[in-house]
């Protein structure tokens, strides 16, 4: 393998990338559309929880679950022409779709990409219309079946991905229910646990984000022998992901984010960078669980800990540690350095 890379080469990575995403928004969109007419032709209310989802779709998003899966598998020198990828990678932004829909429910998050959640925009719907029963509760019943809706759409496209790629498929789905469990647990337990946080990291959001989708590319490819590789390499730059986000909702802007800030401080989100924190500070437990303080006094004690400068120190460590675990890997130079890039990407949000 050579170490340098032609112009000509990294370009034809980048088309060949750029056309599987765009074939997998495609497919997300035309399953969603023919859905519509089906189930139009039942009942007119029964198009409402694919509407939820369309519009899901269509608020935007950065695709980073397919977007790692595609480069896997390219990695990995699979055919591109081959539909089986596209329905691997549609699948997994399918149920990414499915958490987000439950994660706002379970963090009661009013807006998502900028705009209402499902359950706040049929609570709301409920209220307006005067209907009988509790508007939280409708709404939120809406939210989940919503997200089973995905989560079962989820495992139809996935059904047509090539054999090798289900088992991670399989690991992937089981792993982040258990992790959304162990999150929901420590937000009412709050005690200051970070190695418990940094497994509820890994196995929530940084395993499902880069890991898995990787993986399951390389699977579909055929090359399970690279699994080693991007389990080494996903784990450290899904842990740096995950440590951005929470660097983000601790001193992000919401117009950036398209979230509101401070959810995990009114959630009591047992974060890693609140658990480094707590450690160093026990008046930060107080801030967040008792009436009468304000986001602001978080953040400023959070900054005299010096926690979140470590973080971003430890973001630069797992960001080098991912780079390293694909130096050797047996891929084309052109994929080392493209993950090498999206590393960097996805832990300092460069685009």
């Amino acid at each position: 393998m050579t170490s340098d890379i032609s112009t000509d080469t990294a370009q034809e990575a980048d088309a060949l990338r750029a056309d599987l995403l765009r074939r997998v928004e495609d497919r997300l969109r035309s399953l969603l559309a023919a859905e519509r007419d089906l189930w139009a032709g039942v009942h007119e209310g029964a198009v409402v929880p694919i509407d939820a989802l369309s519009a899901l779709i269509a608020s935007g998003g950065k695709r980073i679950r397919p977007a790692f899966c595609v480069t896997g598998y390219l990695a990995a020198g699979g055919d591109p022409d081959d539909p089986g990828i596209v329905a691997a990678g549609a699948a997994l932004e399918m149920l990414h779709l499915s958490a987000l829909v439950h994660d706002d429910v379970l963090d009661d998050s009013g807006t998502r990409r900028g705009v209402p959640t499902v359950h706040t925009t049929y609570t709301r719907l409920h209220g307006s219309r005067g209907w009988q029963g509790e508007s939280r509760r409708y709404g939120e019943g809406v939210a989940l079946l919503v997200g089973d809706l995905a989560l079962v759409y989820s495992d139809e496209l996935m059904a047509r991905a090539p054999g090798p790629a289900l088992p991670e498929w399989h690991r992937l789905r089981s792993e982040v229910m258990i992790g959304q469990y162990m999150d929901v647990h420590a937000a009412a337990e709050f005690c200051a646990d970070p190695r418990t946080s940094r497994l509820i990291a890994r196995i929530k959001s940084g395993r499902y984000t880069i890991h898995r989708p990787l993986v399951v590319g390389a699977g579909a490819a055929g090359r399970g022998d690279l699994a080693a590789a991007f389990e080494e390499y996903g784990e450290a730059v899904g842990e740096a992901f995950q440590l951005r986000d929470d660097l983000l909702d601790a001193f992000g802007d919401s117009a950036d984010t398209g979230k509101p800030t401070g959810l995990d401080f009114t959630q009591h989100k047992m974060t890693l960078l609140l658990g480094w924190a707590m450690q160093r500070d026990e008046h930060i437990h107080t801030l967040i669980t008792e009436p009468g303080h304000t986001p602001d006094e978080v953040r400023r004690r959070l900054v005299d800990t010096g926690v979140p400068r470590d973080v971003e120190r430890h973001i630069d460590g797992l960001v080098e540690r991912g780079r390293k675990a694909i130096a050797d890997a047996p891929l084309d130079e052109v994929w080392r350095t493209e993950l090498a890039d999206m590393a960097h990407r996805v832990a300092y949000r460069t685009s």
